[in-house]
C-alpha cells in the first residue's frame, strides 16, 4: 500500500500538473471530483490533501464545497487558489470579489516562520523581506483569517496572498505552486508531501513494473490477450510490460492503416517480433482505411473512421485467436484528460482519442489498460525499467491516427506519401543536429493548398508543409521549439529539392495553450 496523496478538483486548468508535481516527488496520488463524500474521503486514508484552483466564485451561493471531513480527518491540507479560498470560507473566514484581479507574474512577502515556506524564497528586497516570484490567477480574495490561521505571505494587491494553520497543518496559496512560473513551486509540493504530510519515496518506476505486472497476472489469469501495436513510445511500453506479465499469452497486431511514418512496419516487426521475441501478427490493411477516409475532412469524424477502422480489424483477428478475452491499449493519463474521460467528468474535450472511452459491445473482448494513470514521463521510466532501448522509449508522440490528423482535410494516398518524406527528412536533421533530444514532439504537417513557386527557370504550383516542433514536461502546456534559423533553413532546402510536389515550408510558432500540439 502506497502512502498517497487525495487531490480534489474544483476544475482548475492545472489540477492535472498538482498530480505530476506529487509524483515528482516520488509519492503516489489520485484526483477525485471536489462533490465526493465524507466518507469517500476517509476510506481514501490520504496522508495528506490538496485542493485544486477552480472558475467559480466561493462568493457565490452553490459554488463547490470541500467534504467536510476534509477538515476533521487530522491529515495535512493545502489548498491552491480556490482550494484556498473555500477552505477559509468553510473554516470560519470571508471571501470576496478582490477589487484587484492578479492574473499572471506575482510578487510576494513570504514570512519564514511556518514550516511550508520557511528557508524558501527567491531573493530578499531591500527591505530584508524575503520574496517569492510566483504565479496568480484570481478574482476572489480571503479577506478575513478563519481562527487559528496566520498570514503566510502578502503583497499590496492581495494581503492574504498565503495563510497557515501551523496547529493543525492547514495551508492556503493564493498563487499557484504547480506552474512552472512560481519558480519555488517544486520546493514548496516537495516540503507539504515529504516533510509536513510524512510521505516517503514509495512511488518509482521499478516498484510500480512489478506490481503491474502482478496485477496484469491477475486480472488476465490464463486469458489471451491481444494488442494493437503502433510502434509509438506507449503501445511499446504497454506491450513490454504486458509481455514481461503473461509472455506467449500475449498476440500483437500491427495494422499498417497507409498512415504510419517512413519505415515504421520495418522497424516494428524487428524490434518486438526479432528481438523482444513478442509474437506480432503484421496485418496490411492501408487500403481499407483509406477508402473509408475518402471525402472525410472533419478531424473528429477523421478520428472516429480510424477508430471504428481499427476495431473492425481487431474483430477480424481476434476472431483467429479462440481464448483472446482481453484487448490491451496504451492509453495514458493524458489521452483520458484530453478525452474528458478522466475520473471527474468534468474537463472539456479538446479532442477525441481513438483508444479512449470503452470498447463496442460487438468486440466481444474485456480492456487491459496497464499505463492509464500515467503521464508520458512516467511511461519512458517504465520503459526503460522494462529493458526497452533509450532509442525507442524516447522517440517522441505518435499520435493513434497516425498521419490522418496530421493531413488537414482529406486523407489521400498522394498526400500521405508527401508528408511521409517532408517527416522524414525533418526527423533526419533534427537527430543530426542534437535538437531531436531537446524537442519533446516534432513532425511535419501536410496543408492541402497550394503556393506558387520558382524552381531553375520554371514555375511551380506545389503544395505546402508546416513544420512543428515543441518543448514541454508533461505535454499539457508546451512552448514551440525555437530550432536555429539555420538548421530550418536546412530543412526547408532539403524537403523542396528532395520532394517532388512541395514547394514550401512554413514553421509553427503556436505554444500550447492556446493552440494544441497536434493540428488536428
Amino acid at each position: 500500500m502506497h502512502q498517497k496523496i487525495l487531490i480534489l478538483d474544483f476544475g482548475s486548468q492545472y489540477t492535472q500538473l498538482i498530480a505530476r508535481r506529487v509524483r515528482e516527488n516520488n509519492v503516489y496520488c489520485e484526483i477525485y471530483p471536489s462533490d465526493i463524500s465524507s466518507q469517500f474521503v476517509r476510506d481514501f486514508a490520504p496522508a495528506g490533501i490538496i485542493l485544486s484552483g477552480g472558475p467559480a466564485s466561493v462568493a457565490e451561493d452553490k459554488t463547490p464545497r470541500a467534504p467536510q471531513s476534509v477538515f476533521e480527518l487530522g491529515v495535512p491540507v493545502m489548498g491552491i487558489c480556490y482550494g484556498m479560498q473555500t477552505m477559509a470560507a468553510q473554516l470560519g473566514g470571508a471571501v470576496e470579489n478582490a477589487r484587484v484581479r492578479e492574473f499572471g507574474y506575482a510578487e510576494v512577502q513570504a514570512q519564514d516562520q511556518t514550516t511550508l515556506l520557511r528557508d524558501i524564497h527567491d531573493r530578499t528586497d531591500s527591505a530584508g523581506k524575503q520574496v517569492l516570484d510566483v504565479w496568480m490567477s484570481h478574482g476572489d480574495n480571503v479577506t478575513a483569517l478563519p481562527p487559528g490561521f496566520e498570514v503566510m505571505a502578502c503583497n499590496a494587491a492581495t494581503p492574504l496572498a498565503a495563510i497557515a494553520d501551523e496547529k493543525r497543518k492547514f495551508y492556503g496559496m493564493q498563487f499557484h505552486p504547480e506552474v512552472t512560473h512560481t519558480l519555488q513551486g517544486k520546493a514548496i509540493i516537495e516540503r507539504f508531501v515529504h516533510e509536513i504530510c510524512g510521505a516517503g519515496h514509495d512511488w518509482n518506476m521499478p516498484d510500480y513494473m512489478d506490481e503491474a505486472i502482478g496485477r496484469i497476472r491477475s486480472e488476465v489469469g490464463a486469458d489471451e490477450v491481444i494488442l494493437g501495436l503502433s510502434g509509438g513510445v506507449d503501445s511499446s511500453v504497454a506491450a513490454a510490460l504486458i509481455h514481461r506479465a503473461i509472455g506467449k499469452q500475449l498476440t500483437c497486431v500491427f495494422v499498417d492503416n497507409g498512415l504510419l511514418r517512413q519505415n515504421e512496419a520495418e522497424q516494428v516487426m524487428d524490434i518486438f517480433g526479432r528481438n523482444l521475441g513478442v509474437k506480432v501478427i503484421h496485418v496490411d490493411a492501408s487500403a481499407e482505411f483509406l477508402k473509408h477516409l475518402q471525402g472525410v475532412a472533419d478531424p473528429e469524424t477523421k478520428r472516429r473512421v480510424i477508430g471504428r477502422e481499427f476495431v473492425e480489424v481487431f474483430q477480424r483477428e481476434a476472431a483467429g485467436i479462440a481464448n483472446a478475452k482481453w484487448l490491451a491499449q496504451g492509453t495514458i493519463y493524458p489521452d483520458v484528460i484530453e478525452s474528458a474521460g478522466g475520473k471527474t467528468k468534468k474537463a472539456h474535450t479538446i479532442k477525441s482519442h481513438h483508444n479512449v472511452g470503452g470498447l463496442p459491445d460487438t468486440l466481444h473482448l474485456k480492456l487491459l489498460e496497464p499505463l492509464r494513470e500515467l503521464f508520458k514521463d512516467e511511461v519512458r521510466e517504465l520503459g526503460l525499467a522494462l529493458g526497452l532501448s533509450h532509442e525507442m522509449v524516447f522517440r517522441h508522440p505518435f499520435p493513434g491516427p497516425g498521419l490522418g490528423v496530421r493531413i488537414l482535410g482529406e486523407v489521400k494516398r498522394e498526400y500521405a506519401e508527401l508528408l511521409r518524406r517532408a517527416d522524414a527528412i525533418f526527423i533526419e536533421e533534427l537527430r543530426i543536429s542534437g535538437w531531436y533530444e531537446k524537442t519533446s514532439q516534432a513532425f511535419a504537417v501536410f496543408l492541402p493548398v497550394k503556393s506558387v513557386g520558382v524552381m531553375g527557370d520554371g514555375r511551380t504550383y506545389d503544395y505546402v508543409v508546416a513544420l512543428r516542433a515543441v518543448q514541454t514536461e508533461d505535454f499539457m502546456t508546451a512552448h514551440w521549439a525555437e530550432l536555429p534559423y539555420t538548421l530550418l533553413a536546412k530543412i526547408s532546402n532539403r524537403i523542396v529539392n528532395e520532394v517532388r510536389g512541395i514547394n514550401r515550408v512554413v514553421y509553427d510558432i503556436s505554444g500550447k495553450p492556446p493552440a494544441t500540439i497536434e493540428w488536428e
